[in-house]
């Protein structure tokens, strides 16, 4: 069995506006000593990130206790959203038809590909092993919805305040057969323009 601790992000600074380089809170860097308890007795073999800055210093500490580098993986990378385009409205608009996008922005379904692909690459290269994988809230929710189609806008909403965030995904090859939350710690999403 292959499992995969999906890590979202701790609390992010929304006043930076740069989504690639935006970081953590001093509350959020504080909060990362929870994802180093909460996995602290799991055997890691590997540690993977999105390349956004957030999600890479939100699984480091841990990463580090359990003497592992970081690879990043661009696939992994939060949604490109547009301007405007954080509200529930548009929450609710895009999880009711994944192909749609605000102009300037991407769109769920293209989300969804990327991720998937690059967690089934994940999956193929890691089998049986333990994997760390840091995510974002939008990323993680089409990688949840696409092994679970009912997943949808109010399950979305429901983790939007959960920061950090992990969830296990047990998979017999690349069949999902498990699925079990790890650690919740809530923060009020600041509607900020990437999570």
């Amino acid at each position: 069995m292959t499992n995969i601790y999906f890590v979202r992000h701790a609390q992010p600074d929304h006043t930076c506006t740069d989504a690639a380089l935006r970081p953590l809170t001093e509350e959020g860097q504080r909060d990362t000593a929870e994802v180093v308890r909460a996995m602290k007795d799991i055997h890691i073999d590997y540690a993977i990130s999105s390349p956004y800055k957030r999600s890479y210093d939100t699984i480091k500490s841990t990463a580090d206790a359990h003497g592992l580098d970081i690879d990043t993986d661009h696939r992994l990378h939060e949604r490109m959203s547009g301007k405007n385009s954080n509200n529930p409205e548009m929450f609710r608009r895009r999880w009711a038809d994944l192909s749609f996008c605000e102009s300037d922005g991407e769109c769920l379904q293209s989300v969804m590909d990327r991720n998937i692909a690059a967690v089934n690459d994940i999956l193929d290269a890691h089998r049986d092993e333990n994997i760390m994988v840091g995510t974002h809230g939008t990323a993680l929710s089409t990688i949840l919805h696409y092994y679970d189609n009912s997943f949808g806008a109010d399950d979305f909403m429901r983790i939007i305040d959960f920061m950090p965030y992990i969830i296990r995904l047990s998979f017999e090859g690349r069949e999902l057969v498990e699925k079990e939350e790890i650690l919740i710690v809530e923060k009020e999403f600041k509607g900020g323009k990437n999570h």
